[in-house]
């Protein structure tokens, strides 16, 4: 053993360093190690080292000197070297995330990996990398609308007033209609989901007409009244009036959420509430039907009934969506407004301010 080097082990420690070196599920390196120990400890010189573990004389006093340094835990860890890419300046991220909110250069909505990889002349696994680091998502858009309504606030105060806190011996309807909705019939049957393998069912399909789906949601208990047309003009609009001002008890005032579409707001549909003095129409800002809360019983129908039912006709369709009108009765919910009305207004002035700086 050269001069400097003198391993001695306790019994503890050369059973700890045998039992590694023995141990068939151990890394081959870690086994090596321990066996370069072990011959040191026992006075063997380096030339019987070598030839025994087949290693050259640098690496016999490498790990010789890593052991009298680091003891048993300094064998199990590989010293950290450089990598042989050298790494990206900080000037690269910057020209990454600045060229990132700029429009592609070639015929393209948004940058890919690959697009941007080959514009700064990185790889496209470090074009992630930056992306993550910076929370930058090209590949996602989000879809926004302002209402430019001159009269949006006021709008807005009202129809959330009539949420929160509904006037006594009244019924809050939020009323609008789902139009063109297809009954779709699939060409082939389907197969049904079991472990392993999901459901199926064709791209193509057969179409069998539309239907109208008129709907009032009764804010207050959650109920539903709804009827198919066929289609969505005033006239359809006035009769489903009718059948709303049927079913609502005569001694209660009638408040109607509805949007601006045109039929709305028909000269016959105007006339038909002025014989009608217990109904009132509370009109949504322009752009803001989320503000109605039947859309949210549309939804609900898309997802649950709609987006995977095979109807093999008109009847079928509008039979199913009855169905769902009257399991929906059986179990209603009412309808709870939880925003703030305040942080929507700043919301929408904020989006003012960006789309001016824009501009």
């Amino acid at each position: 053993m050269r001069s400097g080097i003198s391993i001695t082990l306790k019994p503890a420690g050369r059973r700890r360093l045998a039992a590694l070196a023995r141990d068939r599920n151990a890394a081959h390196k870690h086994v090596w190690r321990a066996e370069i120990v072990l011959l040191s400890a026992a006075g063997v010189g380096t030339n019987e080292i070598m030839r025994r573990t087949g290693k050259s004389k640098t690496c016999v006093w490498r790990w010789q000197e890593r052991f009298m340094q680091e003891g048993y835990e300094g064998l199990l860890r590989d010293k950290t070297r450089p990598s042989r890419i050298p790494a990206l300046g900080p000037n690269v991220a910057e020209r990454v995330v600045a060229l990132s909110q700029t429009e592609p250069p070639a015929e393209a909505t948004k940058w890919t990996a690959a697009m941007m990889a080959k514009a700064v002349d990185i790889s496209a696994s470090s074009v992630h990398r930056i992306w993550r680091e910076h929370r930058l998502q090209p590949h996602r858009v989000k879809q926004f609308k302002l209402s430019t309504d001159p009269r949006f606030v006021a709008k807005l105060r009202d129809i959330v007033g009539l949420y929160v806190d509904p006037p006594a011996h009244a019924v809050v309807l939020s009323v609008d209609e789902k139009s063109q909705i297809q009954a779709l019939d699939r060409t082939q049957p389907g197969l049904p989901m079991k472990p392993g393998r999901a459901g199926t069912m064709t791209h193509d399909y057969k179409r069998h007409g539309t239907t109208t789906l008129f709907a009032a949601l009764n804010v207050l208990d959650g109920t539903v009244i709804g009827r198919n047309m066929q289609r969505h003009r005033h006239q359809e609009f006035i009769r489903f009036l009718n059948t709303v001002e049927a079913q609502v008890p005569k001694r209660k005032a009638i408040h109607a959420i509805v949007d601006n579409y045109a039929t709305h707001k028909h000269p016959k549909v105007r006339q038909w509430l002025a014989r009608h003095p217990r109904w009132s129409f509370h009109f949504t800002p322009t752009s803001a039907s989320w503000l109605n809360a039947v859309e949210g019983f549309f939804a609900k129908l898309s997802r649950r009934r709609l987006k995977r039912g095979v109807f093999r006709s008109l009847t079928d369709l509008q039979v199913a969506i009855n169905r769902f009108v009257a399991e929906t009765n059986n179990d209603p919910k009412p309808f709870v407004w939880t925003a703030d009305p305040k942080k929507i207004i700043a919301a929408v002035r904020r989006g003012y301010q960006v789309l001016d700086s824009v501009h």
